[in-house]
């Protein structure tokens, strides 16, 4: 007990750095929304009818997108949630360039009533890497 208070700093970054070293973990844990790799996105799609939706703006978009995929930007998905209340029983696969925007999308999608969110791992750049189909 003695190190500890003769140290206190040393025992208070030591206890910040394993808060933030576990905090990333939980988050994913408590998250909504599932990463998933490529394969297992088409296993959603093939299986259980998933929809991709592609949350990049406009001139991304215009450049290549992956196969039958909804195109909402992420900053109108709240708005425009409404566009894919008929989809709500299906799961979602949000993806955007690299799969940094795309779990974003999470709570968007889930106040418009999808319970089972998933984010392309990678994102198109993942997807494009490995080979895959991408429609123009």
């Amino acid at each position: 007990m003695n190190f500890v208070i003769e140290n206190w700093m040393l025992f208070a970054v030591m206890v910040i750095s394993g808060v933030m070293l576990l905090l990333p973990l939980a988050q994913r844990r408590l998250s909504p929304v599932k990463d998933v790799g490529n394969a297992e996105a088409t296993l959603l799609v093939n299986r259980k009818n998933a929809v991709f939706l592609d949350v990049r703006e406009p001139k991304e978009y215009e450049g290549g997108h992956l196969p039958n995929a909804i195109h909402i930007p992420l900053s109108q998905l709240d708005s425009r949630a409404g566009e894919l209340a008929k989809l709500t029983g299906r799961p979602v696969v949000a993806y955007c360039e690299s799969g940094r925007r795309s779990p974003s999308a999470a709570s968007a999608l889930k106040r418009a009533g999808f319970t089972e969110i998933y984010s392309l791992h990678g994102g198109l750049f993942g997807w494009k890497k490995d080979g895959l189909p991408v429609e123009k």
